[in-house]
């Protein structure tokens, strides 16, 4: 703001002015105006402001008028005061007239201030545009080259330091007997994990966080710590399993100790300490926190599983099986059918930070697929009454192990396979390697007198003999240079081939055999091969269980001298398992026809859909008049009084069977060492429906089969019979001649 122009009245006239102009004479005023610079009125009043010369009066444009600089006045724009005039030493000057006015001076024009020149605005907003430009360009070009060039690059780092993937196993399907109860099923477990990555010095604070987290881990997993410190100093890994399949309990104990270090290392003074580290010690910076402040298990997770358990302890495990310490089917039926029980196992993958999840985070899943059930033709009470009966028995004859089988003559289907001694799969540090198979399969031996039944077969089926054939059985036979004898030393026998059977003479299997050659034994042989093969001799059962033997049977061709006696009475050149030498006499029973074993009814899918297994396939053996003929014949060995099955008797019920004692092959392979007893028969004879078939290995305190094995065929086969609920035959057994005189 400009001071205005004071009136001449009020400045004094003396040259020690400040603002450097020439003192006018009194009395000089413009023309027109008074010394105080109005115009007169013409009534005496005060003059109204007259506007300065130069400047446009009303109704004049400023454009028109220029405004001139005058002598003695300020320049427009002045915005210096002007300084007050200085009084003469005389005193106050004289009055000057109204009209009188200061002559300007003229040899001193004051200069016009300069007007300021603003900055082009078009050239400022040109180079504003530009500068924007520029950068803008940059933050471009940084966004490409992440969103577009280094995008998967990056969120694959970013994913790798924030997202864990957590394998899913699939919850294995359940192994269940006949009625529906489970053998074999999976319970809730947890696998304890880790991230090695948050046990490092950056992450807790502590130089020893994988010891520190061992140590307390350690005594809950049972795991050795220095197993489980290992496994954490891999930083590189972000996922590593501690320890499988652990109890909810350890789980519990794991999550309240982690809980617990958690608050404790939260504190205040904790906090503090945290946020000191890695600063300068001139700040108090510090290297590390206090054991106090620090969570060794921050890292350490824990991912629900399953884990395998088994009900029913060591019930039907030699074919139940069991699985590894990764929960895969490591035996019997869980490795057959590991691929049906295991399912398909799924991921999941989640954001943490600190160890926790973060929700809002998102991730991805791939649902598990649960594993399939399978059902077993195992009836479950039958199974345990086997299983009593074979243990026991291997306790009292001191055997090395036995095997009882229990089939069903009409569709093959296997009702129980127990073997002594057994194992519980819940806990296999209890047992012995060998002991965590399945014998009744897995053994080959030689069956003895229990094929004498195939001979006899041949013979019948042949059309070579009837059961009423006489024959004259010797004490001693010799045969390619050899001594063949029964199993007592006796007078010469006259014997039905019905007696031979049930008497069990090896010399009378020999005479019997010879008429299939005609004289030629080669031919003979040939016949009874053949026979044998369709029994099921040597070949596969159908049940594809695991570490299965086919059994043996030299081709005819391949005999030599002995053998070719030896194998009508089941020794030498002919091995069987268990279920092979059970299937022979349920093919009698089932009227000449073999169906082939089965273990598995059926199994129903993770969709819920259940698929029976097709019935076995049947071939017929030998002609139903001979299986009746045969069944006969068995009911001898156990009836008459001469026969060596009486132990096996069950009032009320006819019983058809056959005794077997067979020298036991030694196990490096050379020659014979101890026995094989057993007994092999079916019930009800008059219409058979079981067959069930005892086996002991190596027995010390005694060793024929009718002594041993009768008793537990009998145990087993009354509790089935009544199991079962089958009915009491209703007619008496035909009591075949044994014995002929001469």
């Amino acid at each position: 703001m400009t001071t205005p122009r004071q009136p001449s009245g009020g400045s004094g006239s003396g040259s020690g002015s400040g603002n450097g102009r020439r003192p006018v004479p009194r009395g000089a005023a413009p023309r027109g105006q008074s010394a105080s610079g109005r115009t007169p009125s013409a009534k005496g009043q005060p003059a109204k402001a007259q506007p300065a010369k130069g400047q446009p009066t009303r109704g004049q444009s400023a454009k028109a008028q220029p405004a001139k600089a005058q002598p003695g006045k300020a320049a427009a724009g002045r915005t210096t005061p002007r300084t007050p005039q200085q009084r003469s030493p005389e005193g106050r000057p004289p009055a000057r007239s109204q009209a009188a006015v200061r002559p300007r001076p003229k040899s001193r024009l004051p200069q016009r201030a300069k007007a300021l020149k603003l900055a082009e605005p078009k050239r400022r907003l040109r180079v504003i545009t530009v500068v924007m430009s520029l950068v803008f360009s940059v933050f471009a070009g940084r966004l490409i080259q992440l969103q577009l060039v280094d995008a998967d690059a990056l969120a694959a780092d970013a994913n790798t330091n924030r997202y864990l993937n957590i394998p899913i196993t699939a919850e294995r399907g359940s192994i269940t007997s006949a009625d529906g109860v489970a053998l074999a099923a999976t319970v809730d477990a947890y696998d304890i994990t880790a991230d090695p990555a948050m046990f490092t010095p950056d992450a807790t604070g502590i130089p020893d966080a994988p010891e520190q987290a061992a140590a307390l881990l350690s005594p809950i997993l049972g795991v050795p710590k220095e197993r489980i410190a290992a496994d954490l100093h891999t930083p590189k890994t972000r996922y590593k399993r501690l320890a499988a399949q652990q109890t909810p309990a350890a789980k519990n104990q794991i999550s309240d100790l982690k809980s617990s270090l958690e608050k404790q290392a939260g504190s205040r003074a904790c906090q503090l300490q945290k946020k000191l580290l890695g600063k300068p010690a001139d700040q108090g910076g510090r290297t590390r926190v206090d054991n106090e402040c620090a969570n060794p298990l921050a890292g350490v997770f824990n991912r629900e599983t399953q884990k395998r358990v088994y009900p029913a302890d060591g019930l039907a495990a030699n074919l139940v099986g069991f699985v590894n310490g990764e929960g895969a089917g490591a035996g019997g039926l869980e490795l057959q059918y590991q691929q049906q029980l295991a399912g398909k196992d799924g991921h999941s993958s989640y954001a943490q930070a600190g160890g926790r999840l973060v929700p809002t985070a998102g991730g991805s899943m791939d649902p598990a697929v649960p594993g399939s059930d399978v059902k077993l033709t195992v009836n479950r009470d039958i199974q345990w009454a086997a299983q009593r009966a074979i243990t026991d028995q291997v306790a009292n004859s001191g055997a090395e192990k036995g095997y009882v089988v229990v089939q069903d003559v009409k569709t093959g289907q296997v009702l129980a396979m127990a073997t002594a001694p057994g194992f519980n799969p819940n806990d296999l540090s209890l047992s012995k390697q060998a002991q965590l198979g399945n014998p009744a399969l897995v053994d080959a031996y030689e069956p003895g007198s229990t094929a004498k039944l195939m001979s006899l077969a041949a013979v019948l089926d042949s059309g070579k003999a009837t059961w009423d054939t006489k024959v004259t059985v010797p004490n001693r036979l010799v045969r390619a240079g050899q001594q063949f004898k029964d199993d007592v030393n006796h007078d010469p026998w006259y014997l039905t081939l019905a007696g031979v059977l049930a008497k069990s003479s090896n010399i009378g299997t020999i005479e019997a055999i010879e008429t299939l050659g005609g004289g030629d034994q080669l031919q003979a042989n040939k016949v009874l091969d053949g026979y044998m093969r369709k029994f099921g001799v040597a070949q596969p059962t159908g049940l594809n269980f695991p570490g299965e033997t086919p059994g043996m049977l030299k081709k005819p061709e391949d005999l030599v001298a002995s053998e070719k006696y030896n194998i009508s009475f089941g020794q030498g050149p002919l091995q069987m398992n268990a279920l092979q030498a059970t299937s022979v006499y349920s093919t009698i029973a089932n009227g000449g026809v073999r169906v082939a074993p089965g273990i598995v009814q059926g199994i129903t899918g993770p969709d819920g859909k259940y698929s029976p297994t097709p019935p076995g396939e049947q071939t017929r053996v030998v002609s139903e008049q001979t299986a009746k003929t045969l069944t006969s014949m068995l009911e001898s060995v156990v009836d008459d009084e001469q026969g060596t099955g009486g132990k096996a008797a069950i009032p009320g019920y006819r019983v058809a069977g056959k005794t077997g004692t067979a020298d036991r092959g030694a196990a490096n392979g050379v020659g014979y060492d101890g026995y094989t007893a057993s007994f092999i028969g079916f019930a009800p004879a008059d219409a058979p429906r079981v067959t069930v078939s005892c086996t002991l290995q190596g027995p010390v305190n005694g060793h024929f089969g009718g002594q041993l094995c009768g008793p537990v065929f009998k145990q087993v086969m009354e509790f089935t019979l009544k199991t079962l609920q089958v009915p009491p035959s209703g007619s008496q057994a035909p009591n075949l001649p044994v014995e002929w005189k001469p």
